[in-house]
Formats: C-alpha cells, sequence, structure tokens
C-alpha cells in the first residue's frame, strides 16, 4: 500500500463519518422543529431553517436579518439558544449548553421528553 492509498482512505473514512454526522443533526433539528408545531422538512433548507428557529424562539422575523451581521449574530444566536432552551422548559443553563455544546445539548433536546410551550 502507498502514501496515496493511505490517504484515499483516510479520506474516504472521514467522508462517511462527517455525512453520518450531518444527516444524525438533520435528523435531530427535524425533531425539535416538529416538537415545537413547525414543518420538520423545514430542517434541510437554508435560511429558512434560521427563520424557523427564530419562530421557535418567539422572535420577530426580521431578526434573520440581523444574523447576517458580523458580531450581532453571534449576539442573536446566544438569545435564540437561551429562549428556544426556555420554551422547551429547560433553563438558562441549558441554553448555554446549546450554544458551546451543541452537538451533546441539541441531540438532547430533541429525544427527551420536554414539550414545547408555545
Amino acid at each position: 500500500m502507498n502514501d496515496s492509498t493511505g490517504i484515499a482512505i483516510f479520506g474516504g473514512t472521514f467522508f462517511i463519518v462527517w455525512l453520518a454526522f450531518v444527516i444524525f443533526y438533520i435528523y435531530v433539528m427535524w425533531r425539535i422543529f416538529e416538537k415545537a408545531g413547525q414543518p420538520g422538512w423545514a430542517a434541510i433548507i437554508p435560511i429558512y431553517n434560521i427563520y424557523i428557529l427564530l419562530k421557535i424562539a418567539k422572535k420577530p422575523g426580521w431578526w434573520l436579518i440581523l444574523m447576517f451581521i458580523p458580531l450581532i449574530n453571534i449576539i442573536i444566536g446566544i438569545i435564540v439558544a437561551i429562549d428556544i432552551a426556555k420554551n422547551f422548559g429547560k433553563d438558562v443553563g441549558f441554553g448555554i449548553g446549546l450554544i458551546l455544546l451543541g452537538f451533546i445539548f441539541w441531540p438532547i433536546l430533541a429525544f427527551d421528553n420536554s414539550t414545547y410551550k408555545g
């Protein structure tokens, strides 16, 4: 086995793992959207999925514009994550978890027995 074969195997394995992660994350967001009474398919539509997250957080739709402004979008993202956590009956700490450890907390939100309070 030469170097290029090893690199190709690594690249193919990395792609498969990445693809599995992306599919799982789409499923997680789909579940969260449906728990909030929104269409699950919206999770796969770019920009529209952010609009739906704003609706789940009970924020006005025009905040979508703020998501395209550098640095402002970070602040808006934090506010939205905390409000999404609150709307599912979680505390601010869980909202911070959605921000800092999203790969753990978003699946928890998707698969736990919390209900949307909206």
